[in-house]
């Protein structure tokens, strides 16, 4: 199953509906505030539901988001030392770029194409479905500002 497309972020009732889930003022708002701000952690989400609805339980956002990505509608990655984010974006094999001052995180393409787009060099029998990368480095902005000097040095 994929995620959110571009038609279905429209209606997202249909879109939970269409995934089997039953449409609660809850899911809604988890849903809408991953497909606004994609790469947010559950705390981001809870933030952003909560200002969206009033009422939202920390239980009712992580429920959700494990559902959502259960059922195909997010993806959760899990950069080392930080938090889980979550996207709608589910529908490729590409990876990310996270900024190590800053945090901030973008997509970017799969380097080769299509998945798993990378082979390793010895699969040990597997069937390599899907290859996860993350680019770890330094924006533009936190470049330009001088932040993160030295970052990654040991």
């Amino acid at each position: 199953m994929s995620g959110v497309t571009s038609n279905e972020s429209s209606d997202p009732a249909a879109t939970l509906r269409r995934h089997g889930l039953q449409v609660t003022a809850q899911r809604l708002a988890v849903l809408r505030a991953v497909s606004e701000r994609p790469h947010a952690t559950a705390d981001d989400v809870f933030d952003m539901a909560r200002a969206g609805i009033g009422a939202i339980s920390r239980q009712a956002v992580y429920d959700a988001l494990a559902a959502f990505t259960d059922r195909g509608l997010l993806r959760r990655i899990q950069p080392a030392g930080s938090p889980a984010r979550y996207e709608p974006r589910t529908e490729d094999n590409h990876h990310h770029l996270i900024c190590r001052a800053c945090n901030r995180m973008m997509d970017v393409a799969c380097a080769l194409g299509g998945a798993p787009c990378l082979e390793p060099s010895d699969a040990a029998g597997f069937e390599i479905e899907e290859a996860e990368v993350i680019y770890w480095g330094r924006c533009p902005e936190c470049v330009a500002a001088g932040r993160g000097e030295g970052a990654g040095e040991q």
